[in-house]
């Protein structure tokens, strides 16, 4: 088990540098130069060749990533002379923007998308999963129809009407809950969930639909297994059938999409957080996209592919411990 882990963290170094690669290149080739930005409009040559310098930009493409690289182990230097610039590691460069280090504003907004994500694969892990296995346990009867009816429905509903359908019911007119404001647990907990109640509700909707789907087909297929009639043959109480032998291994093909789901909503969730007007890491990088800020674009792209491969590595550790048989 430890050698495989080993093989899997070397491989996601990989995928990392790969991906970080491929990004690179993709700003090194777009027609736009950060520093002009930077510079403003009635910039002189010699501050632009300046500027240009201090981002590093005079240099190849190459040199440029190896920087990068390296500095994300090591840390490294930024500009020369008056405008020399150390970033200390993880060093992911400094957003063109504003100058702030691109990994403290990563650190800032994780927070609030961490908190986004996993309360919402809280609630629809526990929506999709009860819906899903209420719905096979009473296949073709009139609960399992109306159980996917809605799920079909549910999963049809873009996540933005979502939100602003619960906007204007819930705050506008009944005034139930607060606008959301991201409050941080620690300062106080109980308005840190009601400001996060909404956004949750509109993304657990959405997947819990998926969820409940997927959960049906896969708990239909192992209730016809054979060892599920041998245990009850033997008697066993019809909770353990379902619970022990038949949901556990039925989760292999949900934790592979929850995985996904989490690894990826763990970055930011763009449209959620934009229409909620939570500072997550979502916002950070529609910012930086409309601005063309290649650092943090960079930043929260390697972010994102971190926590997915990392997602994955622990959904196949985890096969392991809901399907003893995946061991051999």
């Amino acid at each position: 088990m430890i050698l495989y882990i080993g093989r899997r963290l070397l491989g996601v170094i990989g995928v990392l540098i790969a991906i970080a690669a491929v990004t690179f290149t993709i700003f090194y080739v777009l027609p736009s130069d950060p520093a002009a930005a930077a510079c403003g409009k009635s910039c002189s040559t010699e501050r632009l060749a300046a500027i240009r310098e201090h981002m590093g930009l005079d240099e190849p493409m190459w040199r440029q990533f190896m920087d990068f690289v390296t500095g994300i182990f090591t840390g490294r230097t930024l500009g020369t002379g008056q405008y020399e610039l150390h970033c200390d590691f993880p060093c992911l460069g400094y957003s063109y923007e504003n100058s702030e280090s691109v990994w403290d504003l990563l650190m800032d907004r994780l927070p609030v998308s961490a908190s986004l994500a996993l309360g919402a694969a809280v609630l629809w892990l526990a929506l999709g999963l009860s819906a899903g296995v209420a719905a096979a346990l009473r296949k073709d009867t009139l609960t399992d129809k109306v159980l996917m009816v809605g799920a079909v429905a549910a999963a049809s509903l873009p996540v933005y009407f979502t939100s602003m359908m619960l906007i204007y019911g819930l705050i506008r007119t009944a005034g139930l809950l607060p606008y959301p404001s991201y409050v941080p647990f620690g300062d106080n907990p109980a308005d840190w969930a009601s400001n996060l109640l909404l956004p949750w509700v509109a993304l657990a909707i959405l997947y819990a639909a998926m969820y409940a789907r997927q959960s049906r087909s896969s708990m239909i297929e192992t209730m016809a297994e054979p060892y599920i009639r041998t245990a009850r043959a033997k008697g066993l109480p019809r909770r353990t059938v379902v619970v022990k032998h038949g949901l556990r291994a039925g989760m292999t093909p949900i934790l592979t999409i929850f995985g996904m789901d989490l690894g990826g909503l763990l970055a930011g969730a763009v449209i959620t957080e934009s229409i909620f007007g939570l500072p997550g890491i979502g916002r950070l990088f529609y910012g930086a996209l409309s601005s063309g800020d290649q650092p943090v674009i960079l930043g929260v792209t390697l972010l994102a592919a971190t926590f997915i491969v990392v997602a994955n590595l622990a959904v196949d550790l985890l096969y392991a411990v809901v399907d003893p048989r995946v061991r051999y």
